[in-house]
């Protein structure tokens, strides 16, 4: 339930929490908050937190990174470019590059705070901004661990569909829909709104639309759009500037995740390790297993007993903040 403050959490009481400000090196403003443990003395490990995709920094990540602290880490939850509070024009418009370059430029901020032992700084990511953390290590070798929950390769998500279901007619049909809007906004001046994980109906037509999720469930809804709505469109996890809990990225945004694939250098993040946990139930647990597959002496895969994919997004019991602890702790030396 999204608190007083805005926070869909409560904040520890041994941990504080203080707006922070920075910029990638796009010169895009970054809006963060740091938590610190009250307590705490000396240099401290460090790690930079976000995710979900399209989700803001009040949200899951806030609450990790709050996690975190309490036991004993300085973490900063941040919003990516162009969401939230954060910089960047055009609005909720999403770019594998710069999200990535996000989590570097968190790097850059944890790394010049004098209470970090910047040799010690790691990335915790959650859901779709889980590839963009994966990838960040892959060119960003101060990144020394790399935890992740419930995690999307949003490349292979976008342009590829679930399970890479997409016939190559369907993905040139997918093409040549945002390409037509690409028209459309360069005539009109503005930029429309639209999926950025296209579907089909069973007629084989492109459904479109300028929401994520629905306003209202509908009856017979399947059980990942349901399970998605349980978390972004009621108490337990809306935001009104989250963009899956209110509206949708902008149309175009598939182009540069067609373009980019994210997890074309996973060769290069050995010997730094990766952690991957995924709900034994979630539908994205196939992302997490192949990973690991590609790498399974670099990769460790922990697979939460009935956990959906939702559940790692906020329901601490579930979330194996004691394995992540562990893993960085072991890492971050």
């Amino acid at each position: 339930m999204q608190n007083s403050d805005g926070y869909t959490f409560e904040l520890d009481p041994t941990v504080t929490r203080t707006p922070v400000r920075y910029r990638n090196r796009f010169g895009i403003e970054i809006a963060g908050d740091l938590y610190t443990p009250k307590d705490a003395t000396g240099t401290l490990p460090a790690l930079a937190v976000s995710g979900p995709f399209g989700a803001v920094k009040e949200q899951s990540s806030g609450l990790y990174a709050n996690e975190f602290a309490r036991r004993g880490f300085i973490a900063v939850a941040f919003d990516p470019s162009f969401s939230g509070e954060s910089g960047g024009e055009v609005r909720d418009v999403a770019s594998p590059e710069i999200y990535t370059e996000d989590f570097s430029a968190t790097v850059d901020f944890l790394g010049l705070q004098g209470n970090v032992d910047r040799d010690r700084i790691g990335v915790q990511a959650i859901c779709g901004l889980s590839g963009m953390a994966i990838t960040a290590a892959t060119s960003d070798s101060r990144i020394k661990a790399v935890a992740t929950a419930s995690m999307y390769d949003m490349s292979r998500s976008v342009s590829r569909s679930y399970q890479d279901s997409y016939t190559p007619e369907q993905r040139h049909k997918v093409i040549e829909y945002y390409n037509q809007q690409r028209w459309a906004d360069a005539e009109n001046g503005t930029y429309a709104r639209g999926p950025h994980e296209v579907a089909f109906d069973e007629d084989g037509n492109l459904i479109s639309g300028d929401r994520v999720l629905p306003e209202t469930l509908p009856n017979g809804a399947d059980p990942v759009t349901s399970s998605f709505f349980d978390y972004y469109r009621t108490d337990r996890g809306y935001h009104p500037r989250a963009v899956n809990s209110t509206t949708a990225f902008t149309a175009t945004t598939p182009a540069s995740f067609f373009a980019f694939p994210l997890m074309a250098n996973l060769a290069q993040i050995p010997p730094r390790p990766v952690l991957l946990a995924a709900g034994s139930e979630a539908h994205s647990r196939y992302y997490s297993e192949d990973i690991h597959g590609s790498s399974p002496e670099n990769v460790e895969l922990v697979i939460v007993p009935g956990a959906d994919h939702v559940d790692l997004y906020d329901r601490k019991e579930m979330i194996p903040f004691d394995r992540f602890e562990k893993f960085f702790l072991d890492n971050l030396n």
